[in-house]
């Protein structure tokens, strides 16, 4: 990554935190339940039998609630779980969220090592956090590049979760960036790219 864009992506990222810092926790409570909602309409989260959800930190979408809701529906649920070893993280499936999670990396909850690893290829559906989003499905991360390397090795649908403030005009991205199908908030579902197109 060159300087001007490593620059580029530190401006929007400081932007959008500012942003979010303003918004209160009962509006992020409201906004996450109005998403989960909007998820569930959906005929793509319908069909899916097998999810990669993520476990929120205090500025994202809560999709908890979502999470409970693909458990009673009888859909396999995994989460990420991350290797020191590899310096990457993994989809692991979890049956229980009491029992099956242990504190992880960077102070997420995660898989505990007893959690099968999840077949990438087998994941219908992928709901991916970020600081940002743009409409052509560009996500901008936390700069460590750590679901860069995890959705270019799962081939099911991905789809961006996404406060409505979180939607910008554009993220700045390299070639090799992975875009997203989808980007849903709590006001709209978008689909990105050829999808959007008709193709």
């Amino acid at each position: 990554m060159n300087d001007n864009l490593a620059e580029q992506k530190a401006v929007l990222r400081r932007k959008l935190r500012e942003e979010a810092q303003r918004r209160s926790n009962a509006d992020r409570t409201l906004a996450s339940h109005e998403l989960c909602k909007l998820v569930q309409a959906q005929e793509l989260w319908r069909a899916a039998r097998s999810v990669l959800f993520y476990m929120p930190l205090p500025d994202e979408v809560d999709i908890r609630e979502l999470m409970n809701v693909a458990f009673a529906e009888g859909k396999s649920v995994a989460l990420p779980r991350y290797s020191s070893q590899q310096g990457r993280y993994a989809p692991c499936l979890i049956s229980n969220t009491t029992t099956d999670l242990c504190a992880g990396a960077y102070c997420i909850p995660e898989p505990s090592a007893q959690c099968p690893i999840a077949d990438p290829n087998k994941l219908d559906l992928l709901l991916i956090p970020g600081v940002g989003f743009s409409l052509d499905g560009r996500r901008l991360g936390r700069g460590k590049g750590h679901y860069d390397r995890l959705l270019a090795e799962v081939r099911g649908q991905k789809c961006g979760v996404a406060f409505d403030w979180q939607v910008t005009v554009e993220v700045p991205a390299e070639r090799h960036d992975i875009l997203l199908n989808y980007i849903v908030t709590p006001t709209r579902w978008h689909k990105c790219g050829q999808l959007a197109a008709g193709v």
